[in-house]
């Protein structure tokens, strides 16, 4: 049911070169452009409805409870729960010459070759970009929380939508998102990085939406991670500066002092491990997560 069965379509899994999931899940890409469901027809396991349409698929992108196909026209095929962005009739219009398609739980963006951007799914969630539309220009890349969407726009600013409690409304900080080089995303909170190694922060407070606790130290950042609730930023000369929920490796106090000659930082949902320039790996965060 959750996708961990394969077995009804084992015999068409052969070839395959990308698998997205949903929550409960999958879709395999073959390398004839075909796809391949399994898991819960509920949140997109069935995609018989579609099925004749899914050729020439280049790239698949998933909420919780749906997918979205790009074909090498550039058009879109969607499936899946109609509240999760399955359904895009509404916009099947203007969904063509797409080459990127974000997605949050419940919904989609697609950036178009031209910049511009075509949104659906959960309104509330940022599927409506219809009061920030007219600012949806030359977008080169789109990042999200779980409920919200920020657009990195070509000449370095930050558009925002969606559930403004999870990052949806930048306001606040608006004016400092000016030369943005990279945008980190987790569930409730967005991390900017801009061009003279600051970082801008908005969102949920306790998710790292707030950094001023440590806004002092984050200079010189050329990478930011992300757990669930947290962030780790790596600076230039090899340490770390940690924010957000304390329990979600937002606190990297107990092992500070090993945080030096940091190489790279993964995430898992709730901790934060380290590769140090000697090959040695420091890792903070919910003890059964690291």
């Amino acid at each position: 049911m959750y996708g961990g069965d394969s077995d009804a379509v084992q015999g068409q899994l052969t070839k395959v070169k990308q698998i997205q999931a949903s929550w409960n899940s999958f879709a395999a890409l073959l390398e004839d452009g075909s796809v391949v469901t399994w898991g819960d027809a509920d949140t997109g396991a069935d995609s018989s409805s579609v099925q004749d349409q899914l050729k020439g698929v280049q790239h698949i992108q998933a909420t919780d409870a749906s997918f979205a196909a790009i074909l090498s026209d550039g058009s879109v095929v969607t499936w899946g729960n109609y509240f999760f962005g399955g359904f895009s009739r509404s916009v099947k219009n203007r969904l063509n010459a797409v080459h990127k398609i974000q997605a949050n739980r419940s919904a989609f963006a697609a950036i178009r070759r031209d910049g511009s951007v075509v949104t659906w799914g959960s309104e509330s969630c940022g599927g409506d970009s219809e009061a920030v539309q007219d600012r949806l220009l030359h977008v080169e890349h789109i990042q999200a929380t779980s409920s919200a969407f920020a657009a990195l726009l070509e000449d370095g600013s930050v558009v925002t939508w969606g559930d403004s409690i999870h990052g949806g409304d930048s306001s606040a900080v608006q004016g400092q998102l000016q030369q943005v080089q990279q945008i980190q995303a987790n569930s409730n909170a967005f991390a900017a990085i801009l061009v003279d190694g600051s970082v801008v922060t908005w969102g949920a407070v306790h998710s790292g939406g707030d950094s001023s606790a440590v806004q002092h130290q984050l200079k010189n950042v050329h990478q930011v991670q992300a757990t669930f609730h947290a962030f780790a930023a790596i600076l230039v000369d090899g340490s770390v500066v940690t924010w957000g929920d304390a329990d979600w490796g937002g606190d990297s106090s107990a092992v500070q002092d090993q945080l030096k000659d940091v190489q790279e930082i993964q995430a898992s949902f709730q901790a934060f491990s380290a590769t140090l320039a000697n090959g040695g790996v420091v890792a903070w965060g919910n003890a059964f997560f690291t």
